[in-house]
């Protein structure tokens, strides 16, 4: 049997939880851009207060969750408060945490009859708004815009270009850090500046 965490989730969990899925919506329709989400949420260590919120909102008993081992002290608090369906492996899961970007290639790409399917990396990173920045271009933007991120790893453009040339297949990116989202769906092309 397992015990409570120690730490709360949200203080109102559907108005809250409206609130960040809004801000997710947002987020996915308009790619790169930035939302703040979590207001006074206590997030347990390792996981930013965004992170958090994006699991609240988004993971639930049907939706198989992978966690990176470096955020593993989390997963009490995140079986506890989602109930969340934890699976050993990356290509098993429907969402996958994350603070370094697993192989995109290994991970469930849905099919062309069935899209929706495809994995959703929640990805905790140490920046948005500074460090690398990106030129994104695509639905969701009347022009090409540029977006910041620290994080996202070397490879990143590399594997995203491999992502998108199987759409409407791929993985969708939730981006987190401290109190704020972005998102990357897998229709957007991006490129470094």
């Amino acid at each position: 049997m397992m015990l409570a965490p120690d730490l709360p989730g949200f203080a109102d969990p559907v108005a809250d939880a409206q609130a960040t899925f809004r801000a997710v919506l947002d987020a996915m329709a308009r790619p790169g851009t930035i939302h703040a989400v979590a207001p006074g949420l206590d997030a347990p260590a390792p996981l930013d207060p965004a992170t958090a919120a994006l699991l609240l909102t988004l993971v639930d008993p049907d939706t198989p969750l992978w966690v990176e081992p470096a955020l593993a002290p989390a997963r009490d608090w995140i079986a506890f408060h989602c109930g969340a369906l934890l699976v050993a492996v990356p290509e098993a899961a429907s969402f996958l945490l994350a603070t370094v970007l697993p192989p995109l290639d290994t991970l469930r790409r849905g099919s062309d009859e069935a899209p929706e399917e495809g994995a959703s990396v929640i990805l905790q990173l140490s920046a948005l708004g500074e460090g690398t920045r990106f030129r994104l271009d695509g639905p969701g933007l009347a022009a090409p815009a540029s977006f910041a991120a620290a994080g996202l790893g070397a490879g990143f453009v590399a594997a995203w270009h491999a992502n998108r040339a199987g759409f409407p297949r791929g993985v969708d990116l939730l981006l987190g850090c401290d109190t704020r989202i972005a998102a990357l769906p897998r229709s957007v092309a991006v490129d470094q500046i």
